[in-house]
């Protein structure tokens, strides 16, 4: 369906996020979210989807036969071990796929594995090689053979086994760096290597499946690639064995942007949905995803120093190597922080309707970078909040915690009771909530008059112990501003009360009905 002699230059991507993805420990996936995954997959246009192996057990078997009932577009793939048995099932599992089914068979090559993994010769593995490609084609006209720790076989010894299942049938031939040992320029000379020795390799697709361990899985596919390979194994996240394999988001579109090194090479993927990929399989397996991950991470188009900010303004291009939506980002994030200068503070107040003369800019700057140095990020709330306390000179009246106390338990409804003090009076409320965090919340509105939710909780300890201090931040949405909180205490509670009392009283500016273009702020 997909052979490279007649578009060179197509690269042919190969998704194994439901079968190697998912033997990253604790990313095991139920049948509902596997059909999930895979609808995704196909709206990226992921062009072969591996589901799975199905002689491991009975959920994975039926998982890989209803996404290959399920698929309208993408071949439908699933490994199995060069054995008879394993064969059988895995054909009979992708069978509902029709023509678009794929069977994918690894064998060991690698000296370390003829020894001690199977304890088996050179023309033993050949045969066994051969014989299990041949079967699987009276079965399946699609036969993948991986050539398993391909990076640690002797080359000559890869190609005579290449060469014969390339002889039995296999459409496709995969050099795995399975322990992720390989640099990129030893993978470029492996592959180009094969295809000057392997007799019958121009007539099939090569393929790369690169592990992460070294932190090259990346690296090294792309380097396949240049050397001639046309199917890129990976998975969404990066996720897999051990550090993991090569990621679908970042091998996609360091093609996509480096054109120059990868001249006329296109792929079926639109780019577009990588962003809504990661999140659902971040989602679905519980991995968490760095803030650093390339393309898809919290932090890939965010930006805090002052002088990228001031950059992205005046052109995206000065620190941007590709657009936030032409991988489904909504757009730029200029993070303000103490890194932060005096652009970004502008530009934000401006977006915000708060234009600054020059004059109000420098007392606000200090202001800011005051504020900054105790806070890792600021918020829309805390910088009207700056604008009313050092433009206008106005100091508010906030709200402090007098009293505290709440119940809860197993099969009881979370109760919290609360006094406030401010100006010198007193008032006491109490409401029930789902946990007492909520029920926190719930009296602190009906007190201090608003309506205001918890959009971000954070806890951290910030000394050691069974007495350590805890440190609640929190950001919270009070009359459609989104402000930051922070409290500090050794209950948890508490912390969280304190925490949304500071949110609460940052937003007491809104209260006041500010003129913001009073004489004096506007230009």
């Amino acid at each position: 369906m997909y052979p490279s002699a007649n578009d060179p230059n197509r690269v042919i991507i190969f998704d194994t996020t439901m079968r190697d993805g998912e033997q990253s420990p604790g990313a095991s996936m139920n049948l509902h979210e596997k059909l999930e995954i895979a609808r995704t997959l196909e709206a990226l246009g992921v062009d072969v989807i591996e589901a799975g192996f199905p002689i491991a057990s009975p959920d994975d078997f039926a998982a890989v036969k209803a996404i290959a009932a399920q698929c309208e577009r993408a071949t439908v793939c699933a490994l199995a071990r060069s054995l008879k048995g394993d064969i059988d099932r895995t054909a009979e599992a992708v069978k509902p796929a029709g023509k678009r089914s794929r069977v994918h068979i690894v064998l060991g090559t690698s000296a370390i594995h003829r020894q001690f993994k199977f304890n088996k010769a050179k023309e033993e593995i050949v045969k066994q090689a051969r014989d299990s490609v041949a079967y699987a084609r009276t079965l399946c006209d699609d036969i993948e053979f991986s050539a398993e720790d391909s990076s640690r076989t002797e080359p000559d010894f890869l190609a005579e086994v290449l060469e014969a299942v390339i002889a039995a049938g296999a459409r496709t031939v995969n050099i795995p760096d399975t322990l992720g040992y390989a640099c990129p320029s030893d993978y470029a000379d492996l592959v180009t290597y094969l295809r000057k020795n392997v007799r019958g390799i121009d007539g099939v697709v090569i393929s790369v499946h690169c592990h992460d361990d070294l932190g090259l899985a990346v690296a090294n596919s792309l380097a396949g690639v240049q050397a001639g390979a046309r199917q890129i194994e990976c998975t969404i996240n990066g996720i897999g064995e051990r550090a993991g394999n090569c990621a679908l988001e970042e091998v996609v579109m360091a093609m996509r942007v480096r054109k120059d090194q990868f001249k006329g090479i296109t792929t079926g993927i639109v780019s577009e949905h990588l962003y809504g990929a990661s999140r659902l399989v971040q989602s679905i397996t519980g991995l968490p995803l760095q803030r650093n991950k390339a393309i898809v991470g919290d932090n890939a188009f965010a930006h805090e120093s002052g002088i990228h900010q001031d950059g992205i303004i005046k052109n995206p291009e000065n620190y941007e190597i590709m657009t936030p939506k032409s991988v489904g980002v909504s757009g730029t994030t200029l993070v303000l922080g103490k890194h932060s200068g005096k652009a970004a503070l502008s530009k934000r107040l401006t977006d915000l309707g708060l234009p600054m003369q020059d004059s109000d800019m420098v007392k606000l700057m200090d202001a800011f970078k005051s504020l900054a140095d105790r806070k890792k990020e600021i918020y829309d709330g805390d910088l009207i909040a700056l604008v009313e306390d050092v433009i206008r000179g106005t100091t508010l009246s906030a709200w402090k915690l007098d009293y505290l106390h709440t119940s809860a338990g197993t099969g009881a409804v979370a109760t919290a009771t609360i006094t406030l003090s401010k100006d010198g009076q007193l008032v006491t409320d109490a409401a029930t909530g789902d946990g007492p965090v909520d029920a926190v919340v719930k009296v602190l509105n009906r007190i201090c008059g608003v309506d205001g939710s918890v959009e971000d909780f954070r806890l951290r300890a910030v000394t050691k112990g069974g007495d350590a201090l805890g440190e609640v931040s929190i950001r919270a949405k009070i009359r459609e501003v989104v402000i930051g909180g922070k409290g500090l205490s050794t209950d948890i509670v508490h912390a969280s009360a304190l925490a949304y009392l500071d949110a609460v009283n940052r937003a007491g500016v809104q209260s006041r009905k500010i003129d913001y273009h009073a004489e004096g702020s506007v230009p």
